[in-house]
């Protein structure tokens, strides 16, 4: 009997031991699918300077917002409208108001061989509707992805949301949005300027940045939720620091001065 209980306890003793040293899971990140390439970078640096990893997960920022409010297990979240980070914050969901992280921008984007020529002012889209060649124009679905709502405030200043409106293809992020304008079928769109550096569209398709004032600012903010942990408390504040602030300065992101 007590070789038995010998064993038993020499198994749990292993059990414990095994338990103590299975690797801590990385904090859940919530992102705004426009944050696909910079954030990856930023997680990739920052996994190599502390040697701590984080799990992204890009979609987009409504559709987060209502699986924060229903508290889903992400620690950290990185809207592409402020709003959102505003609500939850106001919902006592979050550690506090969040920062600042960015102010995005919008890019017309048309494939190789698309009849659209591309134009800040929107012409050559204009042009191309009168003679019928546009067939199929992506965007985000302005009913939860910032892009999409800032894209159709873009088209409506131009006078072109009503004459698009029965060719638009939505995607369910700007990510999806931009891969139906660059392989949907379709002969442009209107995307995030920082997913237009992905090397695998950069030589398939052109780009023109459209005028910052046609729409309300992609104010994009980031806010730690409650039951955020260290490494996601460690990741928030690595995305302030400078290195991070230069790669999210690359991929198109501006921070106005003194705002947080």
């Amino acid at each position: 009997m007590h070789r038995v209980f010998g064993r038993l306890a020499m198994l749990l003793a292993c059990l414990a031991l095994a338990a103590c040293d299975k690797p801590e899971r990385p904090p859940q990140v919530a992102a705004a699918a426009d944050l696909r390439l910079a954030l990856t970078e930023v997680a990739a640096a920052f996994e190599h300077e502390t040697g701590e990893r984080v799990a992204l997960n890009f979609g987009s920022s409504g559709n987060f917002y209502r699986q924060l409010q229903q508290d889903a297990p992400f620690e950290l979240f990185l809207s592409a409208d402020e709003a959102y980070v505003t609500g939850l914050a106001k919902a006592g969901k979050t550690l506090d108001g969040g920062q600042l992280y960015g102010v995005g921008r919008l890019a017309l984007i048309a494939p190789k061989g698309s009849p659209l020529t591309l134009d800040p002012a929107l012409e050559g889209l204009r042009a191309a509707l009168a003679e019928g060649t546009i067939t199929r124009f992506a965007i985000a679905n302005p009913d939860h992805a910032p892009y999409g709502q800032r894209a159709q405030e873009a088209l409506e200043h131009a006078g072109l949301w009503q004459p698009l409106e029965g060719r638009l293809v939505l995607g369910e992020n700007v990510a999806q949005a931009l891969q139906f304008a660059v392989d949907g079928g379709a002969q442009g769109g209107i995307v995030a300027y920082a997913l237009v550096f992905d090397p695998a569209i950069a030589d398939r398709a052109a780009h023109v940045l459209i005028p910052a004032d046609w729409h309300q600012p992609l104010r994009q903010r980031m806010v730690l939720m409650k039951n955020a942990g260290d490494v996601a408390k460690r990741f928030y504040a690595y995305l302030a620091e400078p290195e991070s602030r230069a790669i999210l300065e690359h991929y198109g992101f501006s921070l106005p001065q003194g705002e947080n």
